[in-house]
C-alpha cells in the first residue's frame, strides 16, 4: 500500500468522520437538553437526505439551498418527534419514550418506502467534482464542501450556546431542569427547540452524506444512527465536543481499516473500536458521564 493511498483513505475517514460528529452532536444535544435517548436521529438523517434531494431535483443542483431546506424542513420534524415521543413522557420512565422513537423510526423508514420506493435515487453531479493537490495529499471540493459546512454549523452551534439568550437557556435545562423551571424558564419549550437543533443538524448531515455517496435510500439511516449514538457514547453521551471527537475518530479508523483489508468490514472497524473503549473506558473520553454540553 503506497503513502498516497493511506494519506487519500485517511482524508475519506476525516471527511466521513465529520458528518458522523455532526449527526452525534445532534444526538448529544437532545440527550443533554431532553433528557431521553433518541433513535430517530438516523431516520431523520435518511428524511434530510429526500428533502434535499427534491430540492436539487426541482430547484437546481444550488447546495446551500438543499442544505437549508432539509435542516429546516427536519428542524420542523424535530418538533413534531419532541411532541409525540418526548413531551407527553417527561415525567414517565425512560424506557416509554425510547420505545416510542424506536417505533416513530419504524414509521418515518416506512412512509419513506411508501412514497419514495425502496430504490436508490441518484444525487449526481451536485457539485462537479474536483481535485486538489497539495504534494502527497489529494483533496477533493466535495470533501471541502463537507469539511467546511460541518465546521460552519460547529461554530453556529458553538456561538447559539456561549453568546445567546436561547443558548443559556439551553445550557441551565441540560444542567438542572428544576433549576431552570424556578428562575422562570419555559423548560418544555426549550427541550423542544433542543430536540429541534439536534435533528435539524442531523438533516444537514443527511445532505452531505447523499452528496458523498451520491444517492439516498429508505434504509440508510440504520447504521448511520448507531455509529451516531456510538460517537455520542465515546463522548460521554452528553459531551457535545467528545461526542464530535468520537465521530471523527471513527470515521478515520473506518477508513484506515479498510485500507489494510476490505470495505465489507468497515462497520467491523468502528464498533470493534466501541466495544474496547467500554472495556477499558467505559465513561468515553469525558472524564464522567454527567458532564453536559
Amino acid at each position: 500500500m503506497t503513502s498516497a493511498y493511506f494519506i487519500s483513505q485517511l482524508m475519506n475517514g476525516l471527511c466521513l468522520g465529520a458528518i458522523y460528529a455532526l449527526i452525534a452532536l445532534g444526538v448529544a444535544v437532545i440527550i443533554g437538553i431532553v433528557g431521553f435517548a433518541t433513535f430517530t436521529q438516523g431516520e431523520v438523517v435518511m428524511m434530510g437526505a429526500y428533502i434535499s434531494f427534491y430540492v436539487f431535483l426541482y430547484g437546481g443542483n444550488h447546495v446551500i439551498p438543499g442544505i437549508l431546506g432539509s435542516f429546516i424542513a427536519t428542524w420542523v420534524l424535530g418538533m413534531i418527534i419532541y411532541k409525540i415521543c418526548y413531551a407527553r413522557f417527561l415525567d414517565a420512565p425512560e424506557h416509554i419514550s425510547l420505545i416510542c422513537t424506536i417505533g416513530f423510526s419504524m414509521l418515518l423508514k416506512n412512509i419513506a418506502l411508501i412514497f419514495f420506493g425502496a430504490d436508490k435515487k441518484p444525487m449526481l453531479n451536485v457539485i462537479k467534482s474536483i481535485n486538489y493537490h497539495f504534494g502527497p495529499i489529494t483533496v477533493s471540493n466535495v470533501q471541502l464542501l463537507i469539511l467546511g459546512t460541518v465546521l460552519i454549523l460547529v461554530l453556529i452551534l458553538s456561538f447559539v450556546f456561549t453568546k445567546t439568550d436561547w443558548g443559556i437557556r439551553l445550557k441551565a435545562v441540560s444542567q438542572n431542569r428544576e433549576a431552570a423551571a424556578l428562575i422562570g424558564i419555559d423548560v418544555e419549550k426549550t427541550a423542544m427547540i433542543g430536540n429541534s437543533i439536534g435533528c435539524a443538524l442531523a438533516g444537514a448531515a443527511g445532505t452531505l452524506i447523499g452528496i458523498y455517496y451520491q444517492s439516498c435510500y429508505p434504509t440508510m439511516g440504520a447504521t448511520l444512527s448507531m455509529k451516531a449514538f456510538t460517537s455520542a457514547t465515546l463522548g460521554g453521551l452528553t459531551s457535545v465536543p467528545f461526542a464530535a471527537l468520537g465521530g471523527i475518530l471513527i470515521g478515520i479508523i473506518e477508513n484506515i481499516g479498510i485500507a489494510f483489508s476490505s470495505a465489507s468490514f468497515r462497520d467491523m472497524f468502528s464498533f470493534g473500536f466501541l466495544i474496547l473503549m467500554l472495556i477499558f473506558k467505559p465513561t468515553g473520553f469525558a472524564r464522567k458521564r454527567s458532564v453536559r454540553a
